[in-house]
């Protein structure tokens, strides 16, 4: 088993790439994020319409609706997020994986943190993380163990996927293939990354205390720290 990089370490990585290139990883990480509040905001806008200019007994029934354990409406609206906010933090790590890669790279906030939206990856990433949420979910069903332990198990495929899909360009890469690439790799992982994720719990109630000011530099920390992550795993053998 070859020897892997500490959290310390990882770090490291991350603050070395981001120095003196903060505004850039801000930026990177900012504008998906403004994006989604803003269309979060406008449904909530629209709900708040609807509550005070419907008849109350459907308001009612729209509510029961939507929170019933059977109704859709919930369901429909938890996986139409769960795919915008995975397009936008996919798009976030992709550009930090080609970052790590290529140091000097020019950062375009708008169209590298958006690239998940493009047609070379949409299909492919929203597919990885239907199929995983399924798969994530059925060993949750087991036990909420299982269930966690399978969530990192599947956590490297779409990073697996970008290399993959740039090693052939012009082929389709399957997206079951990625997740059980993946899994693979994560064998012996899965406890460092959460170890790694947790590390930044302390920085996370900074941030909450400083009206999420702290977020706007820990995100794109965070981000970048996971893709360094990603680098140890595949290249340390």
């Amino acid at each position: 088993m070859g020897s892997y990089k500490t959290r310390i370490e990882l770090k490291n990585d991350a603050k070395a790439l981001l120095k003196g290139r903060w505004k850039d990883a801000i930026l990177l990480n900012l504008i998906p994020t403004v994006i989604f509040v803003i269309v979060t905001l406008f449904f909530v806008g629209l709900v708040y319409i609807l509550a005070n200019n419907v008849d109350a007994n459907f308001w009612d029934w729209l509510i029961n609706s939507m929170s019933s354990e059977n109704g859709n409406g919930n369901g429909t609206s938890n996986i139409g997020g769960g795919i915008l906010s995975t397009l936008f933090t996919v798009g976030i790590s992709f550009t930090f994986l080609d970052w790590f890669r290529n140091p000097e790279m020019e950062i375009r906030p708008i169209k590298n943190g958006l690239q998940a939206f493009s047609k070379r990856y949409f299909l492919r990433v929203v597919l990885i993380y239907i199929l995983s949420s399924i798969f994530t979910t059925l060993w949750a069903l087991l036990f909420i163990i299982p269930g966690i332990i399978k969530y990192y198990a599947y956590s490297q495929a779409y990073l697996i996927y970008k290399d993959q899909s740039s090693l052939v360009p012009n082929e389709k890469v399957s997206s079951l293939d990625c997740i059980t690439e993946s899994k693979n790799k994560m064998k012996g992982h899965k406890w460092r990354l959460f170890v790694l994720e947790i590390s930044f719990i302390g920085w996370g109630i900074l941030s909450v205390l400083s009206l999420g000011i702290g977020f706007i530099w820990l995100m794109p920390y965070q981000n970048a720290t996971k893709v360094a992550f990603y680098e140890d795993l595949i290249l340390s053998k």
